[in-house]
């Protein structure tokens, strides 16, 4: 495909979600309202993010396979000469999947609210706030200027708290505040790292930046910003101890919150990583990338730990906390595969991002639907001969759960398996320079932090899916047609990431050999 249609492609769909934001929020036309005034605008929502969907398909399509490290799609413009910031926008085998992951995710959020609305003010507002949502990552992913991506890691913040803070459960307003504060917080110490690098090269383009390989900056400038830079970045990740506002805003966000939250914006914090730190500031990436790799694999072990205190009989663990905290362990694979600055832990590292996104976000939706069935998700009431008993009450609901933990897990010939053994395989061999030994025990630990989270899964697996009925127990609706059309893409997927890995590692390992320089 050539350069102006991909160009013209990758354009449409970071621009198509924001003019449906606005669209959302305008009377709807006569001939397309639905059964109430509410119906039209969930209708519009599921009809914008399934076109920026099928956009981003074709944008993958057309992706020339054969040079995924070159930036492809290109558009790049002046924007404020002054401060030397263009509105610089491409596309490579890095941000690729991502886009795509982003544009899925959100369609089926969308199909899922046109069938189960959250509770709260008016449709318009939630489906204004999902698609400003949807095109702020999405712009997120696709920029390559550096205040450009500020400005779009910004966007997402907004709609993101009051969607937890106006239609979430239970201790929303607290979550919201403690999500908006942590992030905006670690934001406003990236804006400092990202305005001396801006300044101190004399541009903020994050693609001449790289290809410098910090060669005009100082190793003082590029250690304070790699700091700076690095602190945001692992607020969002949620690189432990910087994690707290997490299990929070899970907890009180509605299903469509949880599902964008773990499954899109977690990933532009790993993302920046990626794209910023380790290419741009490489003398400050490996001053850090030991004490990275030593909160990520905390971080395993810490989120490992928490589940299984929540899975004990008799602690009134909430499932979706535990979901929650289950996301701290993941990213810290993610994370670790980072800090070792090599293309197999980098590789890793993107590998898992997706898998994580896949299969946390089928999780949380899954969880919504236990609570919608059994208006709860405490461990304690769902176990138990009157619990939930999933298998006998409804089979199919009790299946998916139990192949959303096997492949959280990481059972071999799903997703999850490849990216957390490619972080290991990563650490077992860091980049020169790196303390080897410090790294084995890094990748010892983390290999513990898997049998952990297998020990939790097992159990929350065996606490809401078997057991027996009572006689008594109310009948259960199994899974809705629509709940079928929104986990099968998940499901699917999943399993084709764990079969076929070379599709997402032939996209990702020559664009992250050359951010690392070639290596």
């Amino acid at each position: 495909m050539n350069h102006t249609v991909l160009q013209v492609l990758l354009l449409a769909v970071v621009v198509l979600p924001l003019l449906g934001a606005l669209g959302a929020l305008l009377p709807a036309p006569p001939g397309l309202k639905g059964r109430d005034p509410e119906q039209a605008v969930l209708r519009h929502g599921v009809l914008v993010t399934g076109a920026v969907l099928a956009l981003s398909i074709a944008l993958a399509v057309g992706f020339d396979r054969a040079q995924p490290s070159r930036m492809q799609g290109t558009t790049d413009v002046s924007w404020i000469p002054a401060l030397h910031i263009r509105l610089h926008l491409g596309v490579d085998g890095v941000s690729l999947p991502l886009i795509v992951l982003t544009a899925l995710l959100t369609f089926l959020c969308a199909l899922h609210a046109y069938y189960k609305m959250p509770e709260g003010p008016t449709a318009k507002a939630f489906v204004a706030l999902i698609l400003l949502l949807e095109g702020g990552t999405l712009a997120s992913f696709a920029v390559l200027d550096l205040i450009l991506f500020f400005l779009a890691f910004e966007m997402v913040l907004i709609p993101m708290y009051f969607l937890i803070g106006r239609w979430g459960g239970d201790g929303r307003e607290r979550a919201a505040f403690r999500f908006i504060l942590y992030t905006l917080l670690g934001s406003v110490v990236m804006l400092l790292g990202l305005l001396l690098v801006g300044f101190k090269a004399g541009t903020f383009d994050m693609v001449t930046l790289a290809t410098d390989k910090g060669s005009g900056l100082s190793h003082s400038t590029q250690i304070i910003a790699a700091l700076a830079i690095g602190l945001g970045l692992a607020v969002k990740a949620p690189m432990w101890p910087l994690h707290s506002w997490l299990p929070d805003a899970h907890t009180a966000a509605p299903t469509t919150g949880s599902v964008l939250l773990a499954g899109v914006l977690l990933k532009m914090g790993t993302y920046g990583f990626v794209r910023i730190v380790l290419p741009i500031t490489p003398y400050g990436a490996h001053t850090f990338a030991p004490y990275l790799a030593a909160f990520a694999v905390v971080g395993i072990l810490y989120g490992s730990l928490a589940c299984l205190a929540l899975a004990r009989q008799g602690a009134e663990g909430d499932l979706k906390r535990l979901i929650a905290y289950s996301s701290v362990g993941h990213m810290g694979f993610v994370l670790l595969g980072i800090a070792t600055l090599t293309p197999t832990g980098v590789n890793g590292a993107l590998f898992a991002n997706v898998a994580h996104g896949l299969i946390t976000g089928l999780l949380f939706f899954l969880v919504g639907a236990v609570k919608e069935r059994y208006g709860t998700t405490d461990l304690d009431r769902l176990s138990g001969a009157t619990g939930a008993a999933l298998y006998g009450a409804a089979p199919r609901l009790g299946g998916l759960l139990a192949f959303g933990a096997v492949a959280s897990l990481g059972l071999p010939g799903l997703a999850g398996f490849w990216g957390e053994m490619l972080s290991m395989f990563g650490a077992f061999r860091p980049a020169a320079g790196l303390d080897r030994g410090a790294y084995l025990t890094y990748m010892t630990l983390a290999a513990f932090g898997t049998l952990l989270t297998a020990g939790y899964l097992l159990v929350v697996v065996r606490r809401v899916c078997m057991g027996e009925r009572d006689a008594e127990a109310r009948v259960l609706t199994d899974v809705h047609g629509y709940e079928f059309a929104a986990w099968t893409p998940l499901v699917a997927l999943t399993v084709l990431a764990g079969l076929w890995p070379a599709a997402l590692l032939g996209l990702t390992n020559p664009a992250v050999r050359t951010l690392l320089g070639g290596s």
